[in-house]
């Protein structure tokens, strides 16, 4: 039992809820809250679609109902500071306003390019920064934690995705094997005596493995000092999620084999939903638990630290006066959100119509797959769907579309668009190979039909199968106020007796000729 000293006792005592009354505000306080509050009320009704898409995100999708929580820890956060912070006095900080125009361009590029993930970043950073700029540095660095904490208020996680789905999937062949249970494995498709098992998005561990980084980073802060202790639990808060879903996948594959699929699936839906997070959750903070070193007393600032600090001192020298920036803030984002209009408005000349040109050796037939395949492309201008067959009988399927501009629901790189449609029996099995730079991929229907996908994307001048790459050249168009179309080719053929896929696709390369002119050639049908 440790006894409280006097002085902690009233700090403690500055954060009992009787406290919560304005008096109880210290006077040099009261003006720079208030400034805070008014900033971040405008701040965030500029920036409230994406606050809206945010909290659809938080409710509407599982990966992300454990950021619920992540604003009320904040306010715990803050609360656990509040007495010591009460020793500090808040000024405004003119280099916070650098800080405020790289966020809210942030967010520009973000709207003007459609990424919902730049734009809801720099909706939060945008908060931050005024923070520090009304605020100042020292007391910003009082709050670092619950300021970088904000952070996990954006949704991410979906491009971990792939990735998370072959690492469970080779756990969990290993471990299907080592049981003695023989097995092949196609990407992520698993087959076993009794059936086909597939590791699904769903069965990815992602919405674990983001829940448990953003728990870990709360219980690194709150329960270690030492930076080498809290930097091993947040490497256990990633991997023990991972490892733990791939056991959990193979138990179900394990069960199946001697209770059927249906008694496996049932069990595993309960276990997933229910039982398998706060196994986890035992684990990481049971393997921790003796290592924890932070006293729930022991205070989270040290106030006469921080007002000794010089190099915090020094930088308190660049203060300006509140009013100025609060009228900066507010100047750059009336600024911003022009520039945001006027990109927004922009968009390229559009044929009235579109055709798949001809080429040699090749016959356009009619598109007749075995199992329907139609790549997602919303918001497009036009869009083409057609069967090449050459001589030797390889069909190749060509997907086309054309965007005048990108932007909200007219994403060519977006979520759920592109060559493997949502909600059909399609499913992604595995990368595949590049073909003239294009992004190949595996895709699979039901047991017995395969497809192999590759995926082009063009803007301007540039013709790449990467989404990021397309991204960057679709923001520098609208920052420039450019207009220029956007193309999205995806060649595609499925695995028959007179048909390897990769090399029918590489011989319609061949034959249809340089790729920027063909795709060009198309926009320019009519």
């Amino acid at each position: 039992m440790r006894a409280v000293p006097a002085a902690m006792r009233r700090d403690f005592a500055l954060k009992l809820p009787v406290a919560a009354s304005v008096d109880a505000i210290p006077q040099a306080w009261r003006v720079p809250l208030l400034r805070l509050c008014l900033a971040w009320t405008g701040l965030f009704a500029f920036t409230l679609g994406d606050w809206a898409d945010m909290a659809a995100q938080w409710w509407d999708i599982s990966t992300y109902n454990h950021i619920l929580l992540v604003p009320p820890i904040i306010a715990w956060l803050v609360y656990l500071r509040a007495g010591e912070m009460a020793q500090l006095v808040p000024m405004a900080w003119w280099p916070g306003l650098v800080g405020v125009a790289g966020a809210l361009f942030v967010w520009l590029l973000g709207t003007v390019s459609g990424l919902n993930f730049a734009s809801q970043l720099g909706s939060v950073l945008v908060l931050q920064a005024a923070a520090l700029t009304l605020l100042g540095p020292k007391v910003s660095w009082a709050l670092f934690f619950p300021l970088c904490y904000m952070l996990f208020l954006v949704p991410f996680g979906d491009e971990l995705v792939p990735a998370l789905q072959m690492v469970t999937a080779a756990i969990v062949i290993w471990l299907t094997e080592a049981s003695g249970i023989p097995a092949v494995i196609e990407g992520v498709f698993i087959d076993t005596p009794v059936g086909l098992f597939e590791v699904a998005e769903a069965c990815s561990g992602v919405k674990f493995l983001i829940a448990m980084i953003a728990l870990g980073a709360l219980v690194a802060h709150v329960c270690f000092t030492s930076w080498k202790r809290r930097a091993l639990f947040m490497a256990m808060a990633a991997i023990i999620p991972i490892l733990a879903n791939g056991i959990r996948a193979w138990g179900t594959i394990y069960i199946a084999q001697s209770q059927g699929l249906e008694f496996a699936e049932g069990f595993d839906h309960i276990f997933y939903g229910w039982v398998f997070f706060a196994i986890v959750l035992v684990i990481l903070l049971g393997a921790g638990w003796r290592f924890f070193e932070r006293w729930p007393d022991d205070p989270y600032v040290r106030p006469q630290e921080v007002s000794a600090s010089r190099p915090l001192t020094k930088a308190e020298a660049l203060a300006i006066p509140g009013k100025a920036a609060l009228m900066g803030i507010a100047l750059m984002a009336l600024g911003v959100l022009a520039w945001s209009q006027a990109a927004s408005t922009r968009s390229a000349p559009m044929p009235q119509q579109i055709a798949l040109p001809q080429v040699e050796g090749w016959d356009i037939v009619p598109y007749e797959p075995p199992v329907w395949w139609e790549p997602r492309a919303a918001g497009n201008d036009h869009r083409l769907l057609g069967r090449y067959r050459n001589a030797d009988g390889e069909q190749v399927d060509v997907f086309y579309a054309l965007y005048a501009s990108q932007g909200e629901g007219r994403e060519a790189g977006g979520f759920n668009e592109g060559a493997l449609p949502p909600a059909t029996p399609w499913r992604w099995s595995h990368p595949g190979p590049s073909i003239d730079g294009g992004a190949g991929a595996w895709l699979q229907a039901y047991t017995d039909n395969r497809r192999y996908a590759v995926t082009w994307y063009r803007s301007g001048d540039l013709i790449t199968g990467s989404n990021a790459r397309l991204k960057l050249a679709n923001m520098l168009d609208k920052l420039a106020l450019r207009s220029e179309p956007t193309m999205l080719l995806i060649l595609s053929a499925q695995t028959t007796d007179a048909t390897d896929p990769e090399a029918a696709i590489a011989r319609f390369r061949a034959d249809s000729g340089p790729l920027a002119a063909w795709m060009d050639g198309i926009a320019q049908s009519d």
